[in-house]
């Protein structure tokens, strides 16, 4: 049986302001963690690095800040800010590790909760499995201010899964027609068919704001004709050569090139994400939902 996992450790103090809106006073009441999935359609959209840096500006606004690696099979988040966890998901699953043992902390006082590579059970978990992880992160959540899943890309089922278990479900989409067109059907496949209604498209990769308002209105054009359903635009990422050097030097990219033209869309973003309020929740816990859709027959 998996252990709860123990108090985590306190983030290193963030230097710059906290969120607008933000109580600071210590021992003021908090709001309940916001459960994130950032996710998209297709791969190679850049949406591991959004996540990356998501987390990194969020916990430098002092936002208590986890980024849950839920690529199963083909994990990267770790990689691409240079760390070598000892331990990952895998474990954790396995009842060998609790998650205090695996979480990492990674730049700006993020925490990372690393999943493995080349092992093939992890790309599809079993029923049991994707309710004994929900069990720790649902305990987990109570400590935190924001939780980011970074899901794979497509329509897989744990992708479903994982977007169905979060409270906001984040669609990167870059300019190219594949991309919006599999956006699109990840977006039909959560209404349709797991009842999801709340949808923030974030473009990336965009040479300007011109270009982010036409993805996000071949987006949203689509999902308002086809299944009578509106989405919100979160913003924009500009495209820029510094995210290729931020990769190749294994760093977040807020890290190493903080005044990029792509830092600081991310840092706008985080700022946006702090000021929404999140949609309303037919339950107090993460678990409720993935309960909801692991135990619904597959038909």
């Amino acid at each position: 049986m998996l252990r709860r996992m123990k108090k985590a450790s306190e983030p290193k103090e963030g230097s710059i302001a906290p969120c607008p809106g933000e109580v600071s006073a210590e021992g003021a009441p908090r709001r309940a963690t916001r459960v994130i999935a950032i996710t998209s359609g297709k791969g190679g959209v850049g949406k591991t690095n959004i996540a990356a840096n998501l987390a990194y500006h969020l916990s430098r606004m002092k936002k208590k800040t986890l980024v849950l690696d839920a690529d199963m099979g083909l994990a990267n988040i770790d990689v691409i800010l240079g760390l070598a966890p000892k331990y990952n998901l895998y474990h954790v699953l396995k009842g060998e590790k609790a998650l205090s043992d695996v979480i990492v902390e990674g730049p700006g006082g993020m925490q990372i909760l690393p999943a493995t590579s080349g092992i093939p059970e992890m790309a599809d978990l079993s029923r049991g499995e994707k309710l004994a992880l929900l069990d720790e992160l649902d305990g987990l959540g109570r400590e935190l201010d924001f939780m980011l899943i970074d899901t794979a890309a497509g329509i897989a089922g744990n992708v479903i899964y994982f977007n169905v278990a979060a409270r906001e479900i984040i669609v990167v989409a870059s300019p190219e027609p594949t991309s919006i067109t599999d956006a699109y059907a990840l977006i039909k496949i959560l209404y349709s068919q797991h009842g999801e209604k709340r949808f923030m498209l974030l473009a990336n990769m965009v040479k300007n704001a011109a270009e982010a308002r036409e993805v996000f209105l071949k987006v949203s054009n689509a999902t308002s004709h086809f299944l009578n359903l509106s989405i919100e635009s979160l913003g924009y990422v500009l495209d820029d050569t510094r995210v290729t050097e931020a990769v190749r030097r294994q760093k977040a990219l807020a890290e190493v090139f903080p005044d990029s033209r792509a830092s600081k869309c991310l840092q706008s973003v985080a700022r946006k994400l702090c000021r929404l309020e999140p949609g309303p929740v037919e339950s107090g816990s993460l678990k409720f939902f993935w309960k909801s859709i692991v135990e619904k027959p597959r038909g």
